[in-house]
C-alpha cells in the first residue's frame, strides 16, 4: 500500500481564476486579463500561498486596485473562492484509490481556496493529511515541500504524487518521490495499476 501525495487542482477540480477575474474588472474587455496577472498567479500569489500575505488583506488589495469595481469585501471573497468545478471521474478515483492506498492531501493554496473546497467538495475529506502551502511556507515546486512530508518519519519509497504540474514532479522526484503527471484519471490509474 504506498501513500498518494494528491494535488487538488485540475486533478481533482477544474480552476477557472478568469471568472473571478470577469466578475471583478471594471473594464470588461483588457481588465480581466490585467487582474489575472497581477492577482492569480507570480509572486503575489505565491504569498498568500505561503501564508506571508493573510487572505484578507490579500482581497482588500484586489479590492483597492483601481481596475476593481467598488463591491464589498465579502463580495471579491465570494468571486474569489468561486473558481471551482469538478473534474469528471475525480469521485470515482479518489474511491478506488482509497481501497488500495493512503491518500493524503498536497495542495498549493490558500486558506480562502481550502476552506471552500472542502466545504463544497466531500471528496477532499476522505484524506488522512494534510499539506497546504500556506500552512508550511513552501511551495511543491521547491525539493522543501516534499522534505517537509518526509518529516513525518515514513521513507520516500512509500509516496507516489499525482500532479499536473511538471515542475512539483522534478521536485517531489529530486526527493527520491515517484511522480505521475497527471493528465486524465483513466491514465494516471492506469499507471498506478503498472507499478502495482
Amino acid at each position: 500500500m504506498s501513500i498518494i501525495l494528491l494535488d487538488i487542482g485540475n486533478v481533482l477540480v477544474t480552476v477557472d481564476f478568469m471568472r473571478c477575474c470577469r466578475a471583478v474588472a471594471i473594464d470588461l474587455y483588457a481588465g480581466p486579463e490585467e487582474i489575472s496577472l497581477k492577482y492569480c498567479a507570480g509572486e503575489l500569489k505565491e504569498k498568500l500561498e505561503t501564508g506571508w500575505i493573510g487572505p484578507l488583506e490579500y482581497l482588500a488589495m484586489i479590492a483597492r486596485d483601481p481596475q476593481v469595481k467598488a463591491v464589498p469585501l465579502h463580495v471579491i471573497k465570494q468571486y474569489w473562492q468561486d473558481i471551482f468545478e469538478p473534474l469528471e471521474g475525480a469521485v470515482e478515483a479518489v474511491r478506488f484509490l482509497r481501497e488500495m492506498h493512503s491518500l493524503w492531501i498536497m495542495s498549493d493554496t490558500d486558506p480562502l481556496h481550502f476552506t471552500f473546497l472542502l466545504n463544497n467538495y466531500p471528496l477532499l475529506r476522505s484524506a488522512e493529511r494534510y499539506y497546504l502551502s500556506f500552512e508550511h511556507g513552501r511551495m511543491k515546486s521547491s525539493v522543501e515541500a516534499f522534505s517537509h512530508v518526509l518529516g513525518s518519519g515514513r521513507s520516500a519509497d512509500e509516496f507516489i504524487l499525482i500532479d499536473d504540474k511538471a515542475v512539483n514532479g522534478a521536485s517531489a522526484s529530486t526527493a527520491g518521490i515517484r511522480t505521475i503527471l497527471f493528465q486524465s484519471w483513466s491514465d494516471t490509474l492506469e499507471s498506478l495499476v503498472s507499478w502495482s
